[in-house]
């Protein structure tokens, strides 16, 4: 056999072998390019984040779950956002955790498509809430008479399921569409966990469906959310300016500051998120992780301190237990 015949037979080895590992790869999660040598210390902002949203988001189911009085549509609400916020931190914080500290940075192909389908269906999942929570508002100022007999507990909770199955329809095609990629080579994600569009950009082939889906998704889901927010609550300023008492009008604003603190908080952090990483070709790579990562961590730890601050009847029953401690 001649040398080149040799290289011939090396040169297919090597190409089957990228065929068939494409199938299911394993892939590096690089934590924050850049920003290696500082992962211990940037992994102690992280952890307190994360700590203290599972410990305000646990506190809050566990209060309204023993007070009977909390047992009302708006709290089964925050229940959710709650169940929905302590969801996604863990996807991603955990895993992010162990590159920190134990550059632990491999990841399964089924790992990674199963991060990507829960973060994201547990984001849309988290739009709806917001969504309901602000028709929630609305009947609450516009209709009140009729406030009990249209939001029922068990309305509420059918409105969670069909949120929820929106999600899961929504988000089933992602990791359809991103197991039929092919990975040869470059198997190395510069982010802390598998973020869609960053496994996409491994990919050696094809990959205009799964970033026009995506698009889709991003621009289709949250457009349509915040088209319905607007319009719920362009109808209670109008119910609202209507009320003569200046206390009455001021009582009714104060009901809605804590669901819009939520969506401020919530909205501002997606919105750079999603324009620096798909827009902001000139931003360093590590801003891009790091915003990613705060939309995930920032708006579970203050949501619940939003509520238990802005929301006197659960202010004061999480004040009882607090203090019992």
């Amino acid at each position: 056999m001649s040398i080149s015949d040799g290289h011939w037979q090396l040169d297919h080895l090597m190409e089957a072998f990228n065929l068939t590992s494409s199938g299911s790869p394993t892939f590096i999660l690089n934590g924050i390019p850049g920003l290696e040598a500082a992962h211990i210390w940037i992994s102690i902002p992280f952890s307190m984040f994360y700590i203290i949203s599972l410990l305000g988001n646990f506190l809050v189911l566990f209060v309204v779950a023993k007070e009977q009085t909390l047992h009302k549509p708006m709290y089964l609400l925050l229940c959710m956002l709650a169940l929905t916020e302590i969801g996604m931190s863990s996807c991603v914080m955990p895993k992010a955790l162990c590159i920190f500290w134990f550059s632990f940075k491999s990841i399964t192909m089924d790992g990674c498509v199963t991060q990507t389908f829960f973060i994201y269906m547990l984001i849309i999942m988290q739009s709806a809430l917001l969504v309901t929570m602000a028709f929630d508002r609305y009947v609450a100022i516009c209709d009140p008479l009729r406030y009990a007999t249209i939001l029922t507990n068990a309305r509420i909770a059918k409105l969670g399921l069909v949120g929820l199955i929106r999600a899961v329809l929504l988000v089933l095609p992602l990791p359809l569409l991103l197991r039929r990629l092919p990975f040869c080579a470059n198997h190395v994600i510069p982010h802390t966990y598998c973020e869609h569009l960053a496994v996409v950009k491994m990919s050696c082939g094809d990959t205009s469906i799964n970033r026009m889906y995506g698009l889709v998704i991003a621009f289709v889901i949250s457009g349509l959310d915040l088209i319905f927010i607007g319009l719920s609550y362009g109808m209670i300023i109008r119910a609202v300016l209507r009320i003569k008492s200046r206390k009455a009008n001021q009582k009714a604003l104060n009901t809605c500051t804590a669901h819009i603190s939520v969506i401020v908080v919530y909205g501002s952090l997606t919105f750079f998120s999603f324009l620096t990483y798909r827009f902001g070709q000139d931003i360093a790579a590590h801003i891009h992780i790091l915003l990613a990562n705060l939309c995930i961590l920032v708006p579970p730890m203050v949501n619940p301190i939003i509520y238990g601050v802005k929301t006197k009847e659960l202010r004061d029953k999480m004040g009882k237990y607090i203090c019992r401690m």
